[in-house]
């Protein structure tokens, strides 16, 4: 998997300038102005005919070039190329599909039911489901049982690397679905590397936390009307929380 210090130059100035809004407090529970100029346009909640936040370089839906008035739903694959990005909702989840990333996305119209990963990096948040409505989410090695949460993971052959960022998640080994974690977690607590193979007698096993910041959570949450359930302003989510 890659470190922070192997992300393309474009995601770590991304970073880098969203980590700099935090520090002179620019991110509050006022609409994110100061993102205007970095995202095209300040992050509020989309309207019922908007798809698509903001995208850069190459990004394809069911195969054809996407722009802002594309509209995602269930049933469709999003694609995007290098030095690529797409920010997107749909319904009430939101999404950040990094470069080089391809998933699918099941459902019936704007609900969300099932995501395929099949390569590639992932940042969202999902809304709460009833009780009766599931969210599964599936990667090269893992299947993932959503619950009102954030997510962060990368997929890769015979590796998946998933941060549960807050909520809840029941993660499942592909090989073996008896090999399992129930996730609670407030703020990025248990991050999990989940492999093809058995390391100790799992497939998963603790991951540092890396390649995504609180800051992408709450533009994600502020464009289907929410806000993250912790403050951001007092920590600062830049590299490993701990040593393994």
């Amino acid at each position: 998997m890659n470190s922070d210090d192997e992300l393309h130059p474009e995601d770590a100035k991304r970073r880098e300038y969203l980590v700099s809004l935090l520090t002179v407090g620019a991110f509050t529970m006022t609409p994110l102005r100061p993102l205007q100029a970095f995202w095209g346009s300040t992050p509020t909640k989309l309207g019922d005919d908007k798809s698509i936040f903001s995208l850069e370089g190459e990004v394809r839906v069911n195969g054809r070039r996407a722009d802002l008035e594309t509209r995602i739903s269930g049933g469709d694959v999003v694609k995007t190329s290098r030095d690529s990005e797409v920010v997107f909702a749909v319904g009430s989840d939101s999404f950040i599909l990094r470069s080089n990333s391809e998933m699918e996305i099941e459902g019936g119209g704007f609900f969300v039911d099932t995501l395929r990963m099949l390569t590639g990096s992932l940042l969202s948040v999902f809304g709460k489901r009833q009780p009766n409505q599931s969210l599964t989410v599936n990667s090269s090695t893992a299947t993932i049982g959503i619950r009102g949460t954030g997510i962060y993971m990368e997929s890769e052959p015979g590796l998946t690397y998933l941060c549960t960022c807050y909520g809840q998640v029941g993660l499942y080994s592909n090989e073996d679905l008896n090999d399992s974690e129930l996730i609670t977690a407030t703020h990025h607590d248990a991050p999990k590397y989940i492999t093809d193979k058995k390391v100790r007698n799992s497939r998963i096993r603790p991951a540092p936390f890396k390649n995504h910041t609180d800051a992408e959570l709450k533009l994600l949450e502020a464009i289907v009307g929410r806000e993250v359930p912790f403050g951001i302003e007092s920590e600062l989510y830049k590299g490993e929380r701990r040593e393994y």
